[in-house]
This record gives C-alpha cells, structure tokens and sequence, in this order.
C-alpha cells in the first residue's frame, strides 16, 4: 500500500555519480570543470532515435584538456541509412562498440558533476536522460549551458527567428570545422567556441560567475 514511499535503490554506478552533487560549493569561473559534449544519433527524434556515439572533452582554467576526454560508440539496435551520410557511422563498422548501458556508465563516470556544455543542449542532453530512463534511472543532475544562448549574451547577434548553427558560430568566429559531424570532432569545435564566447563576455564584466552564465532574463507575456 506504501511502496511508494519506499526509497528505491538504484545500481552503484548511479549513487556513486549522484553522491558527488550533496556538498556543492560555488567555485570561482576559472576553478569549474566544463564538459563539453556532442552526441551522435539515428535521427532527432527523442523516443524513438538512439546515440550512436558521444564526444566529450573537459574545459578547465581557460583551457581545453585534450588529455580528459571522452569518445564512445554504441552498438546499433536502430538503423537509420538516411543518417550516416551525416555522421558515417554504420552499423558495423570498425569501432569498438559498447552497450548503451555500458556507454552510459562511462559517460557519467567521465561528466561527475561538471558543467555540462553542448551547441543546442536541450537535443543533446535529451537524448542522455532518454538513456537513463530506458536504464530505470533518473534525469542528469549537472548544470547544464548552451553555447546558441551564450551567443546571445555576447550580443554580437543578429535578429533573426531560427537560432545559429554550429557551423554558422564556426565561421563567426572563425574556427576550422575538422571533424565536422563526428561527436569528438563537434564537442572540440564547441570547446573552442566556448572558450572565445567565455573570452567575450570577460571584456565586459571581469567578474564573470556561473550565474552570470546561466542566468536568462525572465520573459515577459507571451513574448
């Protein structure tokens, strides 16, 4: 009758990622890691597409680490011919390929409680929790930023209605598009696109913090 109450027990890989968000403390900017990542997939569609592969690097004081990355390629239980002239991953291939459970495991092993930092996050970060719920676990806890809303704050914007691609801020900003559509390749390009986004914004406020970052003004009726 009470089951509900119950605590549910989840597997040790979970708690032991969970555990590391009780005793948070607000660091200054340049002492947070970031990870910036990009995931590859069968298509757009949250439910139904699956991850083929993620990219991960971690940003720290300034600075990309190459050396504190990520690259994972996941077997393929849904195939989408349409997609791999995007990203030219098939099904067999000659990657070394994971589980999705497994895949999952070392991605948040490798995130912990870093700021998460993606090029259109919400897809991105929609697909990894679409990964846990089929896992029987919870939504990612880490904070999480956007480099298209970050865009937005630097204020070099032009109005327009649909947001800026990645290979629109590459070319803004002046970054080569090496691998372009892998997950490793598109998380380093948006590294470096973080990094001179970041760069911008500390010309105008030296004392930049992660609220500064993540706050968003409210809006206002129905605009």
């Amino acid at each position: 009758m009470f089951d509900w109450l119950k605590k549910k027990n989840y597997p040790e890989y979970w708690e032991s990622y969970s555990a590391r968000f009780s005793h948070r403390k607000d660091i200054e900017l340049e002492k947070i890691r970031f990870v910036v990542f990009d995931t590859e997939t069968t298509g757009l569609q949250l439910t139904k597409d699956r991850i083929l592969s993620i990219g991960a690097v971690s940003v720290l004081g300034n600075s990309i680490d190459v050396s504190d990355s990520l690259e994972t390629y996941v077997e393929q239980e849904e195939f989408n011919k349409d997609s791999v002239a995007i990203h030219g991953l098939l099904k067999q291939g000659n990657f070394i390929k994971l589980s999705e459970k497994e895949a999952i495991i070392q991605f948040l092993d490798f995130i912990k409680d870093a700021v998460l930092v993606a090029h259109h996050t919400a897809f991105d970060l929609g697909m990894i929790n679409e990964c846990l719920k089929r896992q029987g676990l919870p939504r990612l806890k880490n904070k999480t930023l956007d480099t298209g809303i970050l865009f937005k704050k630097t204020k070099q914007h032009e109005p327009k209605e649909k947001p800026y691609s990645l290979d629109e801020l590459c070319n803004l900003f002046h970054i080569p598009k090496h691998d372009r559509h892998t997950a490793s390749g598109d998380a380093f390009i948006t590294a470096l696109l973080f990094l001179k986004m970041i760069s911008q914004l500390k010309k105008r406020n030296l004392k930049l913090t992660l609220n500064d970052l993540l706050f968003i003004k409210p809006r206002h009726g129905l605009i």
